[in-house]
Order: C-alpha cells, then sequence, then structure tokens
C-alpha cells in the first residue's frame, strides 16, 4: 500500500472551490460560521428565516471578497429545504459543506409547553435538519463527491440546561446521536459528520436567555460567556482536508462550564 505524503503540519484549512450551506445564518454563531468560511476561500449560501439580515450578511461577505448569496428557509417547511438546496446548487454548484446551525429554544417548563411549541422545537433543531443533511448527502452520492456535514449541538445536550430547556436538551442530544449514526452510514461515501457542542456563547438567544433568568456568568468556571470567534479553529478543523479522517465525533467547546 502506497502512504501518502502529508506536509508537516498537515493543518490546511483553505476551502477554495466548496460550497458551503449555513443554516440560521442571519444572525449569531451562524453569521460567524457564514464569515469565516468565506474568508477561507468557500462560496457561502447563507439561509434563513430573515430576508433583511440574510442580504446585510451576505453584503459584508461579499464587501470583504467573499461569495455569499442569501436563501430564505424555514427549517420546519421540507419543501422550503428541498428548495433551498435547489438554489444552492443553481448558484455555486454541489453543496460540499453543510453548518446545520439553525436552532431555537423552548423557554418553557416541559409540562406547560403546548402542542405548537413542542412540534416547532423539535422541527427546527431536530427533523428539519435531518431532512437537510439526508438532501445534501443524497446529492453528494450521486455525484460522487465527498462531503462534510457539522451538526450545532450544545452541552445541554450532556446536561440539563436550565429551567424550561428540557425539550432543547432532548433535541440536541438527538443531534449527537444523528451526527454519530449518520457518520456510520455515510462514510463510505467520503461523507464526513460530526457535530460541536458550545457552551453558553454570545448570541441573540443567549441574549433571550440571560434577559428571562438574568445574568448567570458570575457562576461560570471562568466567570464569562464565549466570544463566536473562538468556535472558528473548531469549524475550520472539521470541514477542511486536515480532518478527513474525523467522523462521527462531537467537539466540546464549553470553557470547563460543563464540569460544574
Amino acid at each position: 500500500m502506497t502512504t501518502p505524503s502529508f506536509p508537516l503540519p498537515f493543518a490546511a484549512t483553505r476551502l477554495d472551490g466548496q460550497v458551503a450551506l449555513v443554516t440560521g445564518g442571519s444572525a449569531g454563531l451562524g453569521r460567524r460560521f457564514a464569515r469565516t468560511l468565506a474568508a477561507s476561500g468557500a462560496n457561502v449560501v447563507v439561509a434563513g428565516r430573515r430576508a433583511e439580515r440574510l442580504d446585510a450578511v451576505a453584503a459584508e461577505i461579499s464587501d470583504a471578497g467573499g461569495s455569499c448569496v442569501p436563501v430564505l428557509l424555514d427549517l420546519v417547511d421540507a419543501d422550503q429545504i428541498v428548495t433551498a438546496v435547489d438554489r444552492a446548487e443553481a448558484a455555486f454548484g454541489t453543496v460540499t459543506i453543510l453548518v446545520n446551525n439553525a436552532g431555537i429554544p423552548d423557554a418553557q417548563r416541559a409540562h406547560k409547553m403546548s402542542l405548537e411549541l413542542i412540534d416547532s422545537v423539535i422541527d427546527t433543531n431536530l427533523r428539519g435538519p435531518y431532512i437537510l443533511a439526508c438532501e445534501v448527502a443524497r446529492r453528494l452520492i450521486a455525484a460522487g463527491t465527498p462531503g462534510r456535514i457539522v451538526n450545532i449541538s450544545s452541552m445541554g445536550a450532556f446536561h440539563y440546561a436550565g429551567d424550561g430547556a428540557a425539550l432543547y436538551s432532548i433535541t440536541k442530544a438527538a443531534v449527537n446521536r444523528m451526527t454519530e449514526a449518520l457518520a456510520v452510514e455515510w462514510v463510505r461515501y467520503g461523507i464526513n459528520v460530526n457535530g460541536i457542542a458550545p457552551g453558553a456563547f454570545s448570541s441573540e438567544m443567549m441574549d433571550g436567555m440571560i434577559e428571562r433568568i438574568g445574568d448567570f456568568t458570575e457562576h461560570l468556571p471562568r466567570k464569562r460567556l464565549g466570544d463566536p470567534a473562538q468556535l472558528d479553529s473548531t469549524l475550520l478543523y472539521l470541514v477542511a482536508p486536515s480532518s478527513e479522517f474525523v467522523t462521527g465525533t462531537i467537539v466540546k467547546v464549553d470553557d470547563g462550564q460543563g464540569t460544574r
């Protein structure tokens, strides 16, 4: 068997020629992910429910010299998921990187949640990302092209995330298992499926949580929230050539918060 030749160190993060679809890309972590992937050379499709914010992200990336198109997408609508991938392909070609970032909290005690809210959380956090991952993988397999899928989980998948977060925790735990199972199913096709489990990071969702329950940062080990920029290296590692041997892994990025 011929031993491949790798540079020293083998740590390339350039994504030139790749097509990345980022959901929940209008704000917070998703916005940062889209900008980071574009800065690394990928053609980016930023997807979400808020047209004006998507347009702003796309303009920001274009002004910085990157390539980005906005696509409206509500993950609760399976037809919109297929249409979003169609539009991504029309703009740049086959999607080779998917960042399943979109998600919503439940923000209510489990026994007080309406059926409508239950369905919305499950559809947005789990059903939609699963359908989207399958749609992207189906097209990669048909094209005979390798790809990378990164599912954004949460440290809430590993422990109760606080009052009114039971279903959120449940869906994120399911995202972890989805990541592991799909990695096994698609490894033969050259599709790597991994996840990132962030702790408490500054974001629009986190702002809403702090507004509801108060500032809790004093109770964190280092008394701080993470900055979305501190996820750049993990994201780039999981989508770049240097992690080609890594699949089915959930990377915890939580500043020791999960050790409480």
